[in-house]
């Protein structure tokens, strides 16, 4: 049975990759991914304000050390036993080179068109075999419109990708008017890959300390559905490859993306929920499920339910939306029978 996808450029043992997460921080850890058959593994992010805001601090203890107070600039650290984030990202990127035999790509999180090119150029020359682009941006300036916001995102991919030679694949929110379009123009900036979706995270408020609280709560399989949809939307319709990510916690979840389209499926909570012995859970469940179908290979299962065997995809869309209402029997029943109202 060959479980082989190609990603990247680059053709993988199979299509699980689990994504940026605490666990590239630990080199064991990511020593037992591979051993559990991880095909490639995303490094956690390297964040575009965490660079800025060193640099300017670096900056104001360097010129503090130059006003002569010789007693007190001696607590301060000096040149060469300082390590920047950059440098310890670095030098962690270097060190699962060197302990894996699978691909380690890098990932750069940041929101702005300025700073990325020299970074995502050190991360090349460290040896990433690709690079993630994570442009998480909420945009919170209500005369900024949706066109100047694609317009953002497009200047920071054509940036990096002039800047590198390595696979890029960029991280996409799902709010967007028309992702399918915006997809299609990040092809055209010389990108290699999508990953569908990122999530947005929503602070919430503690009634007791009036105070905004930051929880990150875990995915669940409900948040693979919008990828599954995605994913079967822009399948064959670009030459990306195409990567699956949140809410993918079991074997289920894996095929159905892989039916849909995904060349591969990334993993992050149930890693962490469960440790890196998952992915042999998985894997023996996607193995098991197409014997029993009998699939020989990933790429013969691959993309089977997209919309490039629906004619009209977009009535498709319609009649589906109106069949889902119709499948609402469950909540009408209860209301029959507790307000008593009937069609």
């Amino acid at each position: 049975m060959n479980l082989t996808t190609p990603w990247l450029g680059m053709t993988l043992k199979n299509p699980f990759v689990p994504s940026a997460s605490p666990l590239s921080r630990d080199v064991d850890a990511c020593r037992r991914l591979e051993d559990a058959g991880a095909s490639a593994i995303i490094m956690y992010s390297l964040f575009e304000e965490e660079i800025a805001a060193e640099e300017e601090q670096l900056q104001h203890l360097w010129e503090f050390q130059d006003i002569g107070h010789t007693e007190t600039s001696s607590y301060l650290p000096t040149h060469h036993d300082y390590k920047t984030c950059e440098e310890a990202y670095l030098e962690q990127l270097a060190a699962l080179k060197k302990a894996l035999d699978i691909p380690v790509v890098a990932s750069l999180n940041g929101t702005t068109p300025e700073g990325w090119t020299g970074h995502a150029r050190d991360l090349e020359e460290a040896g990433a075999d690709a690079l993630e682009l994570n442009i998480y941006y909420v945009p919170t300036n209500m005369s900024e419109s949706g066109q100047m916001v694609e317009d953002r995102y497009i200047e920071i991919i054509e940036r990096v990708r002039q800047s590198t030679s390595i696979p890029l694949t960029v991280k996409l929110s799902q709010q967007f008017s028309s992702p399918g379009h915006f997809i299609k123009q990040i092809e055209g900036t010389g990108a290699d890959g999508v990953g569908l979706f990122n999530r947005f995270f929503h602070p919430d408020l503690d009634l007791e300390k009036l105070e905004i609280t930051s929880v990150l709560t875990p995915s669940c399989p409900h948040d693979a559905l919008l990828r599954l949809h995605w994913v079967a939307l822009i399948r064959n319709r670009v030459k990306l490859s195409i990567g699956a990510t949140g809410g993918i916690h079991d074997a289920t979840d894996v095929i159905k993306l892989l039916l849909a389209g995904a060349d591969v499926t990334h993993l992050c909570t149930t890693l962490l929920l469960h440790g890196p012995e998952r992915i042999q859970e998985i894997e023996h469940g996607l193995a098991e499920w197409m014997e029993r179908n009998e699939y020989e290979s990933v790429a013969q299962m691959k993309g089977c339910v997209s919309q490039m065997n629906v004619t009209d995809p977009a009535a498709y869309e319609r009649m589906n939306y109106m069949e889902t209402l119709k499948s609402f029997g469950i909540c009408e029943e209860a209301g029959n029978r507790i307000f008593g109202f009937r069609r």
